[in-house]
């Protein structure tokens, strides 16, 4: 009888242990199986007027400003330096005159503008007002459609209009712009 207490209580430890075994597996499963994340939403800036701020406060680049609200500025100064085309990071704001501005959106805000929001804006000494914004429905103070003319610039160059991208050339030479530029009335923050 001992011989056979001994095996029953040999296979009972057996089947405990392949339990304790069992149980434990599914457990450190449940533990370690990776958890569905919650999806991210996409990086973005949603530009306000208090966000614009005098073009001579931005980086100038070859007769236009940038800046990046996100953080991102470094990458968008090496994108319109290199002039070798890609893509401008999300919160990218780019201005010729201080009266219009194209800020980048997020991935799929709209297609037909590669993501670039376009503003036409009013400027004084108080600051800026936006007049409208929007994809490619905004129109300039001149009449003309900001999404239409930078559609024309070479794929590469992510709508960015430059002499050299295939945009049409502007009706009024640098000098125009220059003097848009250095009157732009809103304060400086930084030091010059």
């Amino acid at each position: 009888m001992r011989k056979s207490t001994r095996s029953t209580t040999l296979a009972l430890v057996t089947t405990c242990l392949a339990i304790f075994v069992a149980i434990s597996a599914c457990s450190s499963d449940t533990k370690t199986a990776a958890k569905p994340k919650a999806a991210r939403p996409p990086e973005d800036f949603v530009m306000q007027a208090s966000d614009f701020k005098n073009l001579h406060d931005m980086t100038a680049v070859r007769g236009f400003f940038v800046d990046n609200k996100l953080g991102h500025l470094k990458e968008a100064v090496a994108m319109a330096t290199a002039n070798n085309g890609g893509s401008y990071p999300v919160g990218t704001i780019l201005q010729l005159v201080p009266q219009e501005a194209m800020i980048k959106r997020h991935k799929g805000y709209n297609a037909k503008t590669s993501d670039w929001e376009f503003f036409s804006l009013s400027t004084d000494a108080t600051g800026t007002k936006i007049l409208t914004r929007g994809a490619d429905e905004v129109v300039n103070r001149f009449g003309g459609n900001c999404a239409a003319c930078h559609s024309l610039a070479k794929g590469k160059f992510d709508m960015v209009c430059e002499k050299t991208h295939g945009c049409a050339p502007l009706p009024v030479g640098d000098d125009v712009f220059h003097a848009l530029q250095a009157s732009d009335p809103r304060p400086r923050t930084a030091k010059n």
